[in-house]
């Protein structure tokens, strides 16, 4: 099996967790989908330059801020922590299952699972 196959494959594994987790939760799905997206605004790095796009888009478009925010609502014992970070999670999982990956500075199609 090809990498970027596995990837998709992850991908889809997280976008159904997420859903499954959200829905378990009953959270709001209204929410879910006005935010669902809110992770791709990070382009907008792309209008100062190339290498400020992909350095904002990578942080927006990997694990480690959602599991912050899980962590967070650890913490603080608070469920829009949750909420947030599931919606992140189906996100990212979601762009994995259509093959979008992490950018690399040299152009926005320059992706570390295939060239969009």
């Amino acid at each position: 099996m090809q990498p970027k196959t596995i990837i998709r494959i992850e991908g889809v594994a997280v976008l159904l967790i997420s859903i499954y987790v959200y829905a378990a939760y009953e959270f709001n799905w209204l929410l879910f989908g006005l935010f669902l997206f809110a992770p791709d605004l990070s382009m907008v790095g792309y209008l100062k330059s190339k290498q400020t796009g992909a350095w904002v888009y990578n942080i927006f478009h990997t694990y480690a801020l959602p599991i912050i925010i899980v962590m967070l609502g650890f913490i603080f014992v608070h469920t829009w922590f949750l909420k947030i970070a599931l919606i992140w999670f189906a996100h990212i999982g979601m762009d994995r299952m259509f093959g979008f990956g992490l950018k690399y500075k040299t152009a926005f199609n320059d992706t570390h699972i295939q060239r969009v």
